[in-house]
């Protein structure tokens, strides 16, 4: 029997590279319909819509990578359409896929559900243990929402619910929009425009001595897929039911001066690399603790330099369309 997989959110920059593994499952003989819908086809903010589809579709399994995603700026100067917006997306897909009976769902989340000063590794049994990051506490809000609802679905309903936090992903399908992109999309962007026009030096954000662990959008798709097909009582035995995330991440990280060193000689950029410390700097640092995952038999494969040199060659392929 083929198994029907609801891929939302599947032209993202994770949503895609997700799909990507699924369509090579699909070329190496497995029997999967991989459902897909738009935005416009299909807003997930909008409840009535969403229990149409799904009842009507009755897929086996949800992957819940649809989120609304930005950078410190993006964060600070929409954050009720980041907090609205994804608690919308959660509480629709999440509900109406136990309405329409699916049995199995994955949701990603992101790194930011920690406390700004938690303790460094961050292992899982860190949320809820202090206050979040100012400048993405909606879209951090949000997320835990998330994992809590798959918890309490699981709990009351006997669903196999399961949640996965990314550290900081990037990779092909990265925004690189000038006012919206994360970090390493916005460096890739600035440095190659800098070199391009032979300037000789460029000023980033903040000090440059946070640490951030950068994990390569594949790599997180690999991840996504290995932890939604264990076994439930492998799932189960090592999580908690009120504490069931994984983290996902390389269990390695570097400073911003560092990720703008790799980024400028990657790029080609040879002048000199300034920071403006009146601009934030976000948390101090963040860095997953993944052994929860480690032991259940998954590492992360592309090495930074690796991952950003990909990821450059992406963003010159696409010429033009990303330069807006």
């Amino acid at each position: 029997m083929s198994k029907k997989i609801f891929v939302a959110g599947h032209r993202g920059m994770v949503g895609a590279a997700i799909m990507r593994k699924l369509q090579q499952r699909q070329s190496f003989g497995q029997d999967l319909i991989l459902l897909t819908r738009t935005h416009a086809e299909l807003d997930l903010t909008d409840q009535g819509a969403v229990r149409e589809f799904l009842q009507a579709e009755q897929p086996d399994t949800v992957i819940l990578a649809a989120a609304k995603v930005g950078g410190i700026h993006a964060n600070n100067t929409y954050p009720a359409e980041f907090i609205y917006e994804n608690l919308m997306i959660e509480c629709n897909v999440i509900h109406q896929a136990y309405a329409a009976g699916v049995r199995r769902l994955l949701q990603l989340g992101s790194s930011c559900i920690y406390p700004r000063l938690a303790e460094q590794p961050m292992t899982e049994e860190a949320l809820l243990t202090g206050k979040l990051e100012p400048t993405n506490e909606p879209y951090a809000i949000a997320k835990i929402a998330g994992i809590k609802l798959c918890e309490s679905y699981n709990r009351q309903y006997g669903t196999d619910y399961r949640s996965v936090m990314p550290t900081n992903l990037y990779g092909p399908g990265d925004n690189f929009s000038v006012e919206n992109s994360h970090v390493v999309p916005a460096l890739l962007r600035r440095f190659h425009e800098a070199a391009r026009q032979g300037a000789d030096a460029i000023t980033i954000w903040g000090s440059g001595t946070p640490r951030r662990e950068f994990l390569y959008v594949d790599d997180m798709a690999a991840a996504s897929l290995f932890v939604l097909d264990l076994p439930k009582s492998d799932y189960d035995a090592r999580t908690n039911p009120m504490l069931s995330h994984i983290n996902v991440g390389t269990g390695t990280d570097v400073t911003i001066a560092e990720l703008a060193a790799l980024v400028a000689d990657i790029t080609g950029f040879g002048g000199q690399i300034l920071y403006d410390s009146a601009k934030p700097d976000g948390a101090p640092r963040k860095l997953m603790d993944v052994s929860r995952l480690a032991t259940m038999g998954w590492r992360a494969q592309i090495s930074l330099r690796d991952g950003l040199a990909r990821t450059y060659r992406w963003f010159l392929d696409q010429g033009d369309t990303l330069r807006a």
